[in-house]
């Protein structure tokens, strides 16, 4: 079925039709509502190309990597965040286009990629404290919206985040009410804004409680398994080792439940470990009771929400910027409990 057959079906002009599948805001809801109800009973699906004709947009969302940050194309956040987000694409007629480019090379992708109009809109990944992407964009006047924020970046701009710090403050506030006081964070690379900000965190928690922050107790380096495996090695050795750790994800988590196992130490009982859990698919933390405390966030809903957040502002030109705030949710599971001095004086009191 073609634009004009369906046109003629619904007694609506091709144009109100068309308006109507591309989301005009001047096209009445329940018009709308009549075309795609009945765009899916006749399996109507608009042709790429003559709607790009018509609606003057490529129909294309833009996503830039460059090499440096190639691990992020097999990481099982940045694919969970491109599985919401492409639902969100799918919805609404839209296509993914990611590159992955030389990093020298970034500032001239997104240049090219705005010129051609091979984009109508942008997603930024992986934030930096003092982002120039930010700026870049916002001179290209290309519609875009941050995953996260970027720390020290003055001008406004469009963004879905996590509460970052207000996760970690929590986390390492729950570990302090176990009793525990030295307490190790396993966080991202230092220059991400996201680690800024879960650090920020971790230090105003134990600010509160009067607990001196430890520079030795405070690790960075890209969140893989053999980082949690060898940091938690490496922390086991001091003289005075961590009795819990708060962890930035849960891929270097069971690389430090891997180091706690060799090391005969029992996580939950021994050593206590907080994570934040971005609830992937393939590294899923549920059951009645979690293997691992959590403060929780769904990056598949996260990836939702700034792709409905993007598409909404491609839609409606000119409109007011979007920013989110997602708290994160403080599950118990079975790798925390109090610290082992506590513990002592439990089993005696008993």
């Amino acid at each position: 079925m073609n634009l004009k057959e369906l046109s003629e079906k619904l007694g609506l002009s091709q144009t109100t039709v068309s308006r109507a599948l591309n989301g005009y805001p001047e096209v009445r809801e329940s018009t709308r509502q009549k075309v795609l109800e009945a765009a899916r009973a006749h399996n109507y699906a608009p042709n790429t190309r003559a709607k790009t004709l018509a609606t003057g947009r490529a129909m294309t969302i833009g996503h830039v990597l460059p090499v440096s940050k190639k691990h992020e194309m097999v990481n099982p956040i940045f694919a969970d965040f491109i599985a919401g987000a492409g639902e969100i694409y799918s919805d609404n007629g839209y296509d993914l286009l990611l590159s992955v480019v030389n990093d020298e090379d970034e500032e001239a992708s997104y240049r090219k990629l705005v010129s051609r109009g091979a984009v109508d809109g942008v997603i930024v990944h992986g934030p930096k404290v003092n982002d120039r992407r930010i700026a870049l964009l916002q001179e290209l006047g290309v519609p875009f919206v941050v995953h996260g924020r970027s720390t020290e970046v003055a001008e406004r701009y469009s963004w879905v985040d996590v509460n970052n710090k207000r996760a970690f403050q929590r986390a390492t506030e729950f570990l302090l009410d176990l009793g525990h006081r030295r307490i190790a964070l396993l966080n991202g690379l230092a220059d991400m804004d996201f680690a800024t900000r879960r650090g920020a965190g971790y230090v105003a928690a134990l600010d509160g409680r009067e607990v001196p922050v430890r520079q030795e107790l405070i690790f960075h380096d890209e969140m893989t398994e053999n980082y949690g495996y060898e940091t938690c090695r490496t922390a086991l050795a001091m003289e005075k080792p961590p009795t819990a750790f708060v962890v930035s994800s849960i891929i270097p988590a069971i690389g430090l439940r891997r180091a706690l196992s060799e090391a005969g130490l029992k996580m939950g009982r021994d050593v206590s470990v907080v994570i934040h859990d971005d609830a992937l698919s393939y590294f899923g933390n549920e059951g009645d009771v979690p293997a691992f405390t959590a403060v929780r966030s769904s990056v598949r809903e996260a990836g939702r929400k700034v792709a409905g957040t993007l598409i909404d502002m491609i839609s409606k030109p000119g409109s007011e910027l979007r920013q989110e705030m997602l708290e994160a949710t403080l599950t118990v599971g079975q790798s925390t409990g109090p610290a082992p001095a506590v513990r002592q004086v439990l089993a005696q009191e008993d």
